[in-house]
C-alpha cells in the first residue's frame, strides 16, 4: 500500500465564502475525511490559511504571501493510503473542494523514504 497527497486548489483565490458557508464546507470536510478514516486508509492532513505566510525566491527575496489575488491557491492537503493511484483518485472524487466552479483536487504518489516504488 502507498501514500498519496491530496492537494486542493482552488481556481479563484480572491472568492470569499461567508461564514454560514466555511461552517457548511468544514463539516462536508469532516464528514468525507472520517469516511476515509473509517477505511484505515486516512494518514493526515490540514488546511493552509494565508495568515503569516512567506514566499521565498531565487536569490533568497522573500516576500508576503501567496495571497487571494493569484489566479490559483491551494486551500490543503490530506494524505491517504491507497492500493493505487485509481483508488486514490476514487477518495479525491468525493472532496467537497470540487463544489467549487474550476477547484481540482490533485493526486501525486508520494516517494517512499526506503526508496521503493
Amino acid at each position: 500500500m502507498d501514500e498519496f497527497i491530496l492537494i486542493f486548489r482552488h481556481e479563484d483565490g480572491t472568492k470569499i465564502a461567508s461564514p454560514e458557508q466555511i461552517e457548511v464546507w468544514m463539516k462536508q470536510t469532516m464528514d468525507w475525511i472520517g469516511g476515509i478514516a473509517a477505511q484505515n486508509k486516512f494518514s493526515s492532513g490540514t488546511g493552509l490559511p494565508f495568515d503569516d505566510a512567506r514566499v521565498v525566491w531565487h536569490n533568497n527575496v522573500v516576500t508576503n504571501g501567496p495571497f487571494g489575488e493569484i489566479k490559483e491557491t491551494i486551500g490543503g492537503y490530506i494524505i491517504v493510503k491507497a492500493d493505487s493511484v485509481e483508488e486514490a483518485v476514487e477518495f479525491a472524487k468525493g472532496s467537497p473542494v470540487l463544489q467549487g466552479d474550476g477547484n481540482s483536487v490533485e493526486v501525486r504518489k508520494i516517494a517512499r523514504r526506503d526508496g521503493v516504488h
